[in-house]
């Protein structure tokens, strides 16, 4: 187990063990966060991310819990009060999109449930026990996407997903006052990740690419920096929000 002070604060950052979730990882690190780095599977990724984390002199333990089983959850929580006395930050970065892109009517019962039960329960069971178990003056990120405002076909269930998650951000930041905790939400454009390429044709990649103002898509980094400016002092005041990390796109 990897421990530092129990000044510095500490953050829970789901499905953290590649792609943005990986990025927020390391970028809260390096601005003196302590990080659990949460997984569902691949612990050898997520072993690896500790190491590297731990090596340019930050501090981590990875810990494995399916968001979408509330006990795991708990436990995940549990493990991170253990190593660093609390929990200060939550980042909802955990989720999954269908690679084939189906329409609503081609879309079968086993990928509707898994989109919600990953994509909505998974936040929903972190954010309940945020409510109790962040200390004074956290912040909670969750995550959400440009998609919605896109509307394009073959994203209906996965949009879904992503607008009750705006929906819930806006809610429980009211729901949380008193507690000076804010709660705000990340929607991405089209970002260079495994999620985002698998299964797309290099001219649909490079026709995304284009689509937005700055002409390309966006990196795992610069949600990472969005994430730590919500995460942080300077975005205190910023609270109920959904910001679209997404060059102009939308």
């Amino acid at each position: 187990m990897n421990t530092t002070s129990n000044s510095a604060k500490v953050a829970i950052v789901t499905g953290a063990s590649r792609g943005i979730g990986a990025a927020i990882a390391r970028r809260l690190a390096r601005d003196g966060i302590q990080v659990v780095v949460n997984y569902a599977s691949g612990k050898d990724a997520a072993d690896e991310l500790v190491a590297a984390i731990m090596a340019e002199g930050g501090a981590a333990i990875a810990v494995k819990a399916n968001v979408a089983e509330a006990s795991d959850v708990q436990a995940l929580f549990d493990a991170a009060e253990a190593a660093y006395g609390g929990v200060d930050v939550l980042v909802n970065n955990a989720g999954i999109m269908p690679p084939a892109l189906p329409t609503l009517a081609e879309t079968d019962d086993v990928t509707f449930d898994s989109l919600f039960a990953i994509n909505v329960k998974g936040s929903f069971n972190t954010m309940r026990q945020a409510a109790t178990r962040l200390r004074h003056g956290g912040s909670v990120v969750n995550f959400s996407t440009s998609v919605i405002g896109l509307a394009l076909p073959g994203y209906a269930v996965y949009a879904a997903t992503k607008a009750a998650i705006e929906t819930m951000t806006n809610i429980f930041a009211k729901e949380l006052r008193g507690k000076n905790i804010t709660v705000n939400a990340i929607a991405p454009g089209p970002t260079a990740t495994a999620l985002f390429l698998n299964g797309k044709t290099e001219e649909t990649i490079a026709r995304m690419a284009k689509m937005a103002p700055l002409e390309r898509l966006g990196t795992p980094d610069d949600i990472a920096a969005a994430v730590a400016f919500l995460a942080g002092p300077d975005g205190r005041w910023v609270n109920g929000q959904t910001l679209r990390a997404n060059g102009g796109l939308v």
